[in-house]
């Protein structure tokens, strides 16, 4: 596990299953429907069960860069906040976007007293943002959130699925 300290609040890197993170929220980079899906995504809401898929549901769906709170049905976490990670194109406005669905996660987190959060690399799946750049635009929005709020978190998590998306964001947090 790698650490650094922002403002007052841990942040971590580490290799693993999202949804077995001892963590208050998790993040799930979904779908503009909220619908469940493949990567994350999909295990997320096998995780959570089928409440989540209810819940979902009722809110009816997220704009792309934006994030909506439910409960977290059967898995640790008290909450799971949905993010919809853009679609990479190579516009500038692809980084701005990816960007947003840290800061609104993080403030979804902060609206409902959730000190510990979990995410996931978004949009670098299927939604094919290159690796590298995701992790740079996600790491500088987290740390930049968290300096300009101190006391809000105690610990944010990045949990990623293999060791090339480890290293990659090892590489942005060593650029930082």
């Amino acid at each position: 596990m790698l650490q650094a300290n922002w403002g007052d609040t841990l942040f971590t890197l580490q290799k693993g299953d999202i949804t077995q993170v001892e963590t208050q929220a998790v993040v799930n980079a979904a779908n503009s429907r909220l619908a469940g899906g493949g990567g994350v995504d999909g295990a997320i809401h096998r995780a959570a069960g089928p409440e989540l898929m209810a819940e979902c549901r009722e809110i009816g769906g997220c704009p792309t860069g934006q994030a909506v709170i439910t409960g977290a049905g059967c898995m640790k976490a008290l909450k799971v906040i949905h993010t919809v990670g853009p679609i990479y194109r190579g516009s500038p406005k692809d980084a701005e976007l990816l960007a947003d669905c840290y800061v609104n996660s993080l403030e979804r987190a902060r609206e409902n007293g959730l000190a510990t959060v979990a995410f996931p690399s978004i949009s670098t799946g299927a939604y094919g943002y290159p690796l590298d750049q995701a992790a740079l635009v996600a790491l500088s929005a987290v740390r930049d959130y968290l300096m300009a709020h101190a006391g809000v978190f105690k610990e944010i998590k990045m949990v990623l699925f293999d060791q090339t998306a480890l290293d990659a964001y090892q590489r942005a947090l060593d650029e930082l």
